[in-house]
C-alpha cells in the first residue's frame, strides 16, 4: 500500500492531471482502489478522547476521600477495599460517565442541526429544543410529582423536545428550510418555552420547585446508574444512526435544489436528521438537565480543528465529552470551595461565543 497526501483534487487539464485542495486529508491507494482519509480529524479524535479519559480518572479520584489513579485502576479490575469500590463505582463512577455521554450525545445533536441548517448559530439550546425538553421534565416534576423511571422526567424530556421540535419545524418551513429563518423561529418558541418554565415553577410547591430549579441548571451531580443506563441505550442506537445521516448531511448542505437534483428525498432525509439531532438532545438533558450552549459551541471548534465544509459528528461527540467532564471537574475542584453546577461554566463558555458570532453576523450584513 502506498500512502500519498493529495493537496488537490483531480481535475484533467489536456493530458495532465492537476488539483483542487483537500484540506486535513490524506490519500491511500491500493492499486486501483483509493480513498481520502480525514487525518487531522483523526488525531484530533483521539486526542479527545485520550484527555476526556484522562480527566475521567482524575475526577473519579478526586472528593473527600480521594483515590489515586493506581487506586481507581486497581479497583476497575477489581480489587481494591471494599471502601474503595463503594465510593467509585457506586458514587462517583456514575456522574462522570453520565458527564461523558451527556456531553457527547448534545454534541452530536448540535452538530447535526447545524450542518442540517448551514447555520453556526443552529443548535438544540438556541432553537429551543432544550427549552422544549425542560418544559416537559418541570411539568413532570411540578405537577405529576414525578422524578424517575421509563415514564418520568426523561419520557416528558423526550416528549417536550419532540413536540416542540416539529412546532418549530412547521412555523419555519416555507418551501424548504432557510437556516435564519429557523434561528429565529427557534429563538422565539424558546422564549415562549421559557416562560412557561417560569410559570410552572411559580406555581409549584418549594420541594418540587427546588428539584425542578436543580434540574435546570444542567448539573450531572447525584446521578447514578439509573440515569446512565437509558442514556447509554439511546446512545448506542443513535450514536451509529447520526453518522449514517451525516452522508445525506453532504448532500443537504449544498441547498435543497441540489439535493433534488442529486436524488436525494429531501423531506425524507431532513425528516430524519431533525429526529436523530432531538432525541440525542432529549437523551442528554433528561439524564443531565439542560447543560447550555454544549451543543452550539463545541460542533464549531471541531470544525476549526479538524477543517472541512461541516462540523465532524464522531469529533464533536468525542469533544463535548471532553467539555462536560472538564467542565464538571473544574466546577467542583477549581471555581469555587463549594460545588457548582457544570451548566453554569459551559454558559460562561457560550455566551461570549454566541454575541461574537452575532456581531460578527452583523458586521457582515451591514458591510
Amino acid at each position: 500500500m502506498v500512502v500519498t497526501v493529495l493537496p488537490r483534487a483531480p481535475r484533467k487539464t489536456g493530458d495532465a492531471v492537476t488539483a483542487l485542495p483537500l484540506p486535513g486529508r490524506v490519500v491511500l491507494r491500493a492499486g486501483p482502489v483509493s480513498a481520502a482519509v480525514p487525518l487531522r480529524a483523526i488525531v484530533v479524535g483521539v486526542l479527545a478522547l485520550a484527555l476526556a479519559l484522562s480527566l475521567a480518572v482524575i475526577s473519579v479520584g478526586r472528593g473527600e476521600f480521594p483515590i489515586p489513579p493506581g487506586a481507581v485502576w486497581d479497583v476497575l479490575n477489581g480489587e481494591g477495599t471494599r471502601a474503595q469500590q463503594h465510593i467509585l463505582l457506586q458514587l462517583r463512577m456514575p456522574r462522570v460517565v453520565c458527564a461523558l455521554l451527556v456531553g457527547a450525545a448534545l454534541a452530536m445533536s448540535g452538530a447535526l442541526t447545524q450542518t442540517f441548517a448551514r447555520n453556526p448559530l443552529a443548535s438544540p439550546d438556541v432553537l429551543g429544543v432544550t427549552g422544549g425538553a425542560a418544559v416537559g421534565a418541570v411539568a413532570a416534576i411540578v405537577l405529576g410529582g414525578i422524578t424517575g423511571g421509563i415514564l418520568g422526567v426523561p419520557f416528558a424530556a423526550l416528549l417536550g423536545a419532540t413536540v416542540s421540535a416539529a412546532l418549530i419545524y412547521v412555523l419555519a418551513y416555507k418551501r424548504g428550510i432557510d437556516g435564519y429563518r429557523l434561528v429565529l423561529v427557534g429563538l422565539g418558541v424558546g422564549e415562549v418555552l421559557s416562560a412557561i418554565v417560569s410559570y410552572l415553577l411559580v406555581r409549584a410547591d418549594l420541594v418540587d420547585a427546588k428539584q425542578a430549579t436543580i434540574w435546570l441548571t444542567g448539573s450531572v451531580s447525584g446521578r447514578d446508574w439509573s440515569n446512565v443506563r437509558p442514556l447509554a441505550a439511546a446512545l448506542l442506537v443513535l450514536a451509529p444512526l447520526a453518522v449514517a445521516a451525516a452522508v445525506a448531511l453532504r448532500v443537504l448542505q449544498f441547498g435543497d435544489d441540489t439535493a433534488r437534483a442529486l436524488g436525494l428525498r429531501l423531506q425524507t432525509a431532513q425528516l430524519a436528521v431533525v429526529a436523530i439531532a432531538v432525541a440525542l438532545a432529549a437523551a442528554a438533558v433528561s439524564a443531565g438537565g439542560p447543560v447550555e450552549f454544549v451543543a452550539f459551541v463545541v460542533p464549531q471548534i471541531a470544525l476549526r480543528l479538524c477543517g472541512g465544509s461541516r462540523p465532524p459528528v464522531i469529533v464533536s461527540g468525542l469533544l463535548g465529552a471532553l467539555l462536560v467532564v472538564g467542565a464538571d471537574l473544574a466546577a467542583r475542584i477549581v471555581v469555587a470551595p463549594r460545588e457548582l453546577p457544570a451548566g453554569l461554566l459551559t454558559a460562561m463558555i457560550g455566551a461570549p461565543y454566541l454575541l461574537w458570532l452575532l456581531l460578527r453576523g452583523t458586521r457582515r450584513t451591514i458591510a
